[in-house]
């Protein structure tokens, strides 16, 4: 007589393998996909909080000397009184997440300040292109004198 060992097999088919490998893929993809947005979306708020600063400084700079500055001084320079230079209306400029700066028109009465948006569902950026203005997205955060 024949004897037959039954082996207890252990471990996992190749199908098996296959399905979870493909499941953690997907799941990988839709994370990563995600974080992108959240990164984007955070840089997108920073350059929105910036832009206001910008504006408050630009509304107490008109106060004291009655009309707006005529060019936005470069990302990491200050806002200073243009006379004697002791009144410091913003110590720093700040300057774009990425490193660049924002775009700026103005004339003594008016100003308008832009900032390039990255998301493009963004609920504060509009497509509208201001005039003089370009972003290689397409979307912008727009703010003007009150």
């Amino acid at each position: 007589m024949k004897q037959y060992i039954v082996q207890n097999q252990k471990g996992f088919t190749l199908i098996e393998l296959l399905i979870v490998i493909s499941i953690v893929g997907i799941l990988t993809s839709i994370l990563t996909v995600n974080f992108i947005g959240v990164r984007q979306r955070g840089r997108d708020a920073q350059r929105k909080s910036n832009i206001r600063q910008i504006q408050s400084a630009f509304e107490l700079y008109k106060t004291d000397q009655s009309n707006y500055p005529s060019s936005l001084p470069a990302c990491g320079s200050s806002l200073v009184d243009p006379i004697n230079g002791t009144t410091i209306y913003m110590r720093t400029i700040p300057c774009d997440p990425l490193g660049g700066s924002y775009q700026y028109q103005g004339t003594s009465t008016t100003y308008t300040l832009v900032a390039c948006i990255e998301n493009s569902n963004d609920a504060d950026s509009t497509k509208i292109q201001p005039t003089g203005f370009n972003c290689a997205s397409g979307n912008y955060f727009v703010v003007t004198n009150p």
